[in-house]
């Protein structure tokens, strides 16, 4: 494989997120303390707690969690998930097993930044464009534009990252659909998935869908658990799941029991974390409402129906670059600029900045920001 690019995100990250004082850019939800995660374990997992012995696990995951993971599909069983170090080996591995030279690929844009790079180094690539005109939406025919006859796979994800869109249940279908028809793998990235505003748009599993639907979750984003570092791919294809098991093999080989047994405690008790986590963020958005209304000269807002980052537009002078290198250099509150977004296959937004609002620490952050902005206005 040719040498991959740096990862933007991650490389912003390295430089800032431990070092800015207010995080305002968070992909991912409060967390929890160990022992308040504990203390809603069922006595089967205290138990499996109290007696873990530090030594390898299943290539494939614990079974307990593997049925804990599978209880979240409706159609699907343990023996229809692999599970990985996070959500990232999980994308790296199924592009490396699906993807080949003579094939092809669609994705969306803007996008998290490996579900393009990826398969970039494997075969050829097509863009489909999220348009902020268009409010994020997909549009079904440039999908249609976009596939060739060697087309392998579309990547998409819905509640999106950086925009927060849920698409339509209807066009969702449509998609699964049109994948199924031509016989197209369909990788869905559904990590914020719970974390919808609207009931009505929670939108069904891929892996529940179609037998070609493969769905990537894990435990970072709506669960707030990252540092678990637990994710998984879950597919009724149990043959092509072996594949992507043999690949594991040469890279993380299995999970960490730790992180497998609360992993499962957690998925046990996910009502009681989404449940928690969408209320948080209702709140953190009542605040961005307040916020962005009163600064409608600086910033073009409208709030995303999913997960729990947005994509707002700066109309600023000095650029969205300047702006958030200023932010953070001058008052220690750190959001990602639209470069980070860019895209090979496509243009994209120039003038736009990634805000997280899942943490408790959205409060001060937007009052430092308030602060910071104007003090800058009357210097």
């Amino acid at each position: 494989m040719p040498s991959l690019p740096d990862f933007r995100l991650e490389a912003h990250f390295s430089k800032w997120e431990f070092k800015a004082s207010h995080h305002l850019t968070a992909s991912d939800m409060e967390s929890v303390e160990v022992a308040e995660l504990l203390g809603w374990a069922d006595a089967e997992d205290r138990e499996a707690w109290r007696t873990l012995r530090l030594g390898y696990t299943e290539t494939y995951g614990a079974p307990a969690l593997r049925r804990a993971i599978a209880a979240t599909y409706e159609t699907l069983s343990a023996d229809d998930v692999l599970c990985f170090a996070g959500a990232g080996e999980a994308i790296y591995i199924a592009m490396q097993v699906l993807l080949g030279p003579d094939d092809h690929a669609v994705v969306l844009v803007p996008n998290y930044q490996s579900f393009e790079e990826l398969p970039l180094q494997l075969c050829a690539v097509t863009g489909v464009a999220l348009r902020p005109e268009a409010d994020w939406d997909l549009s079904l025919d440039d999908v249609r534009a976009a596939l060739r006859p060697n087309t392998r796979l579309i990547a998409v994800n819905f509640p999106n990252n950086p925009t927060g869109k849920v698409i339509a249940p209807e066009t969702w279908r449509a998609l699964v659909a049109l994948a199924e028809a031509r016989g197209i793998y369909l990788l869905s990235d559904e990590v914020y998935r719970g974390l919808e505003r609207d009931p009505q748009q929670v939108l069904p599993q891929a892996a529940d869908l179609s037998s070609l639907g493969l769905s990537i979750n894990v435990m970072s984003k709506a669960y707030g658990l990252p540092g678990l570092r637990i994710g998984w791919i879950a597919v009724r294809d149990r043959a092509l799941l072996s594949r992507f098991e043999r690949f594991k093999h040469y890279t993380t080989i299995c999970n960490a029991g730790p992180s497998e047994v609360l992993a499962t405690i957690a998925l046990k008790s996910r009502e009681r974390i989404l449940a928690r986590n969408r209320a948080l963020v209702a709140d953190n958005l009542a605040l961005l409402e307040t916020f962005f209304s009163a600064r409608q000269d600086l910033f073009e807002w409208r709030a995303p129906e999913g997960g729990c980052v947005a994509y707002p537009r700066f109309r600023g002078a000095e650029g969205v670059e300047v702006f958030c290198r200023d932010l953070v250099e001058q008052a220690g509150v750190l959001l990602l600029p639209s470069s980070i977004y860019s895209s090979r296959l496509l243009p994209t937004p120039v003038d736009r900045f990634r805000i997280g609002y899942g943490r408790r620490g959205v409060p001060a952050a937007l009052e430092a920001l308030d602060a910071w902005l104007d003090a800058r206005r009357a210097a």
